[in-house]
């Protein structure tokens, strides 16, 4: 799709309700890849092939949570451009989500901010749906949570509940307990009960493992509020522990940057260019504390083909986009494809 052409329907979807517009917008994906007509609009896939946890990527660029928030449009999603696609956040059940209106644009600041609360329908249909994506070939990623009327005590239960439902569908699994949207989910972000939670999601991995011949790796999604001791925490945690996989950062509760929009007392996470630079720095605190032996996911502002760059050369694998493919749409996935090719090609 051209630059010129995304400029033009987002023109028309600027001027809805951020909610409606993104309904709109995976209607019309779901619509275009049904009559089979995504490929010649979009063009093909980009290809910068990578191999990462036994996983084929396409290319290093994928669609963050989110987005696809019941799983419906992952074939569609895959035919735009992104060598993988993370679904969810799913929950062990539906729930309605936060009031409305829980979506807002900051378009000077090119950012978003959002208080959706894990609405989507359930895992048991997340799972339904992506069993339904027959034209997706991609790496598929299935993100989850814990419902908001479970208590902090129970939490694993929702995460196993969810890791078990997803276990024969996804390629990988990301744990997220980083959302601001949640009340008190980030207080499992502490180490010790961080510990608590993988310890028990990584023996049910193993013993699904066992069960069913394949390894699905779990990735865990952090926070970018987060302190140079609390990154170290988490580190050994996840090192002493066996994670997988990172994904770094979630949307922030900081408002540095679009202090002057009078939509920045909104509460919920705050995504887009203001969330670049600290998204890295905090990709290069877990990558040196890491020290290579967990890939990194990096998402988090990336706005340009240099934003996934400085991603990548910071200790990120991977790269993910929300945010800025809503501003640019899928010529960024291309962009960034490209420029990590020239500037960080992948040793094969």
């Amino acid at each position: 799709m051209s630059p010129a052409l995304y400029s033009a329907a987002k023109s028309v979807l600027f001027q809805m309700n951020p909610e409606t517009a993104h309904k709109v917008t995976l209607w019309g994906l779901r619509l275009a890849e049904k009559m089979r007509v995504l490929p010649l609009v979009m063009g093909e896939v980009p290809s910068d092939p990578v191999e990462i946890l036994g996983m084929k990527f396409l290319n290093r660029v994928g669609l963050a949570a989110g987005m696809d928030k019941e799983a419906d449009t992952v074939s569609a999603f895959g035919q735009v451009g992104f060598g993988f696609v993370e679904v969810g956040t799913l929950t062990p059940r539906p729930q309605p989500g936060n009031e409305k209106p829980r979506l807002f644009r900051l378009i000077p600041q090119k950012a978003i901010i959002n208080r959706m609360g894990f609405n989507n329908e359930g895992i048991a249909a997340g799972v339904e749906n992506i069993r339904s994506a027959t034209r997706f070939h991609g790496v598929l990623g299935v993100n989850i949570g814990k419902n908001k009327i479970t208590p902090n005590e129970d939490a694993a239960q929702d995460y196993l509940t969810c890791l078990r439902a997803a276990w024969p569908v996804a390629d990988y699994i990301a744990i997220n307990f980083s959302s601001p949207n949640t009340p008190g989910l980030r207080d499992l972000q502490a180490a010790e009960p961080a510990a608590r939670l993988l310890a028990s999601l990584k023996s049910e991995q193993s013993n699904l493992a066992a069960e069913t011949g394949r390894h699905v790796p779990i990735f865990m999604k952090v926070a970018p509020d987060v302190t140079d001791e609390h990154i170290a925490e988490l580190s050994r945690v996840f090192l002493d522990e066996g994670l997988d996989g990172l994904i770094a950062t979630n949307t922030t509760l900081s408002r540095v940057g679009v202090e002057a929009n009078p939509r920045h007392e909104e509460a919920g996470g705050l995504s887009g260019a203001p969330l670049t630079e600290r998204s890295t720095e905090v990709i290069g605190a877990f990558a040196s504390e890491l020290k290579g032996r967990i890939p990194i996911i990096g998402v988090g502002g990336i706005m340009s083909g240099a934003d996934a760059v400085a991603k990548i050369k910071a200790g990120a694998s991977l790269v993910q986009l929300y945010t800025g493919f809503v501003y640019r749409g899928p010529d960024l996935i291309r962009e960034c494809v490209e420029a990590m090719k020239a500037e960080c090609p992948v040793h094969r």
